[in-house]
């Protein structure tokens, strides 16, 4: 899908820049979380249970956790891994709000 940009009264192409990199996608997202998708900034690369998940974020708003997954390609086994995550995350609540604590409480 073509994304444009505003230049006076015209739209204007934006040209599409190549990552080759998951890494690279992931770090320029956990950058900016907080301004693209008003979600807040947990844990990269949060481990559990033989899982690990890219970016861990928390959305205030709906006072829920955020699995972000990165990938490069096109992927017919994200669907999977999404369902695998669900069930990581509705049994271990207690491991993802022990995270959040650790992340984002000051004492």
């Amino acid at each position: 899908m073509p994304i444009f940009k505003i230049e006076g009264k015209t739209l204007v192409s934006v040209k599409e820049l190549q990552i080759d990199l998951e890494k690279d996608i992931q770090n320029l997202t956990e950058a900016n979380l907080e301004l693209v998708f008003d979600l807040k900034f947990i844990s990269s690369e949060f481990s559990l249970h033989n899982f690990r998940i890219d970016t861990l974020a928390f959305d205030d708003e709906n006072n829920s956790f955020v699995i972000i997954e990165y990938k490069r390609d096109r992927s017919f086994s994200i669907i999977d891994q999404g369902y695998a995550y669900l069930y990581l995350m509705l049994n271990n609540k207690a491991d993802f709000i022990l995270e959040y604590n650790e992340k984002t409480v000051r004492v």
